[in-house]
């Protein structure tokens, strides 16, 4: 009993404690989940479950394709004091090489000896938020409602990224399920984060295309807080990719339909900027950069070769007649001279970028996140669309209908996906330049 009295208030100064940097950490953002962290146990766990799944990855060999199957397929795996199960593994490897993101690497970062970041988000769905310690990917716990829309689709979201290489969608890389016995059944999804690197960021949003309830207080009261502003706080500004700005509408307006296809709406487009520095905008038109740009853009497996040469614009210029790189090739036989010697500005011509835009490719930045980020002639962007996962159905109905009497004439976010998708790609339209 003494000890039991012993115990009680010892537990309760840590809760007292932890409690109070939970509210000190949430003003922040993110904070570290070490071992006093409430959810330490449970990302300990979710490491060394992964690390054995990504191993099972590493250890089979993959394919380009994926067969039928393997897009129901369940495995696995009994770990001291914890099951882990992975979805659909094979699928999601080879989402990762299609995204040039190795399966050391991958591991590396999720299963790291570093601890795991909590994002604190005001979601709706209460869904927690992890992120790796060097921010790369994103841990979000979801539903078995949303996990089975995301399975149940997934044929249909690879075939659309497959046409689409260069979508704005967000990139999941792999759905678990983590089972403590008489305590959890988690399931979580690993997606690439949309805001990496995010050293230099320096403004974030999110945007919905509409105004009801769209506005965020930007005011940090001093402090170091990351904020995420909305579509009201956009207002008078403007999106300044420059020459991908067709692209850039284009490819919004394609993945808005895929997302009416699938009954969606409620989505949101992540934007972020930070300015563009000397060396980066007159790096991007080197000759050596604009190489490795190409490669990044193109699969150079599919490249034809021969009697069937490359049509795609830059491939013809740095690739050779085998399809392999030429870097020592002379800039006057190459790559046009106004992209080598004139950094100040975009020159590549419009027949250059049509014919790229028609692979539904653009040419992508060298870095790691390429796919999500899009630079315009003086601030880098990130961009991404995500929170797929909400289906028009009766609920959201009835809630339009609410919506309509207590809002009458005015734009808020639950209406018909069809409506959803022309007001999302307006705003866009909007407001890019």
């Amino acid at each position: 009993m003494e000890d039991r009295k012993a115990a009680g208030p010892s537990r309760a100064a840590r809760r007292g404690r932890w409690w109070r940097l939970r509210q000190r950490w949430r003003m922040v953002g993110v904070f570290e989940i070490n071992p006093e962290h409430e959810f330490y146990q449970l990302t300990s766990m979710i490491k060394e479950g992964m690390h054995s799944s990504i191993q099972t990855t590493m250890d089979t060999s993959g394919q380009d394709t994926p067969a039928a199957e393997q897009f129901a397929a369940e495995e696995t795996q009994t770990h001291e004091g914890f099951q882990m199960q992975t979805f659909a593994a094979s699928v999601f490897a080879q989402q990762r090489r299609s995204l040039d993101i190795t399966e050391e690497e991958y591991m590396n970062s999720l299963c790291s000896d570093q601890c795991y970041l909590q994002f604190v988000s005001n979601s709706k769905s209460k869904a927690d938020f992890f992120v790796t310690n060097d921010k790369r990917f994103f841990l979000k716990t979801q539903s078995k409602r949303e996990v089975s829309f995301l399975l149940s689709n997934l044929q249909a979201y690879m075939a659309h990224l497959e046409k689409y290489p260069h979508s704005l969608m967000v990139k999941f890389l792999g759905v678990h399920r983590i089972v403590i016995p008489n305590q959890i059944k988690k399931y979580f999804i690993v997606m690439q984060s949309v805001f990496y690197p995010d050293d230099r960021i320096n403004i974030r949003y999110d945007i919905k295309g509409c105004e009801v309830g769209r506005r965020s207080n930007p005011d940090t009261g001093g402090k170091q807080i990351i904020k995420v502003l909305k579509d009201n706080n956009f207002e008078g500004q403007t999106i300044a990719f420059g020459q991908e700005k067709s692209w850039f509408a284009h490819q919004v307006k394609v993945d808005a339909a895929f997302l009416q296809e699938l009954n969606v709406l409620d989505y949101s487009l992540l934007l972020a900027q930070q300015p563009l520095h000397r060396d980066e905008l007159d790096g991007k038109h080197s000759l050596a950069n604009l190489v490795i740009r190409t490669t990044k853009s193109l699969d150079l497996e599919d490249s034809p070769t021969g009697s069937d040469p490359p049509t795609v614009p830059l491939l013809k210029e740095t690739l050779g007649e085998e399809g392999s790189v030429q870097p020592q090739a002379a800039a006057g036989e190459g790559i046009p001279l106004q992209e080598i010697g004139c950094p100040e500005k975009e020159t590549r011509s419009d027949s250059e970028l049509q014919e790229f835009h028609e692979h539904h490719r653009r040419l992508l930045p060298n870095c790691k996140n390429c796919n999500h980020v899009i630079d315009g002639p003086e601030q880098r962007y990130f961009v991404g669309i995500i929170d797929i996962f909400t289906v028009y159905g009766w609920k959201k109905r009835l809630e339009n209908m609410w919506k309509s009497l207590r809002y009458p004439g005015r734009a808020f976010s639950t209406v018909s996906p069809a409506k959803y998708s022309r007001r999302f790609c307006q705003w866009i339209q909007d407001h890019s330049q």
